[in-house]
């Protein structure tokens, strides 16, 4: 199975895109939140290879037998992930937590800022995988 990209931005408006920078049938997904974009643009990729299919075409290649790799510009992470602390991801990432709200609403940020979020992302995210519940 192949492995594509599926970039999600937000835009100026407050709603949510998806597309795929890297396949020749670039597809689309949109919706006022992150959640509504994906099944959009699921949706989107199901109703484009029907139409190769009723056409009598093969399927694209680039999207036949794929599996779509979701990535985050900062703001969609930040309100897709809305039950994260934002103030705690702030004060573990180094950064102000009234900055990281900023971030939310689509404020520009830094390379810098977005590995210093990430780090702190991954951290969580081993720390949660460690867990053991009894």
């Amino acid at each position: 199975m192949k492995r594509r990209t599926a970039l999600i931005e937000m835009g100026k408006d407050g709603t949510f895109t998806i597309f795929t920078p890297d396949t020749k049938s670039t597809v689309f997904g949109d919706g006022n939140t992150v959640a509504e974009a994906k099944a959009d643009f699921e949706n989107s990729v199901k109703e484009f290879i029907e139409v190769f299919e009723d056409m009598g075409r093969e399927d694209p290649d680039d999207l036949k037998n794929t599996t779509f790799v979701y990535k985050y510009d900062m703001p969609s992470f930040l309100n897709y992930y809305d039950y994260l602390n934002m103030t705690k991801l702030a004060n573990m990432s180094g950064i102000n937590p009234s900055l990281m709200r900023q971030y939310k609403r689509g404020q520009y940020i830094s390379e810098k800022q977005v590995s210093k979020i990430q780090t702190a992302i991954h951290k969580i995210g081993k720390e949660l995988l460690a867990v053991r519940l009894v």
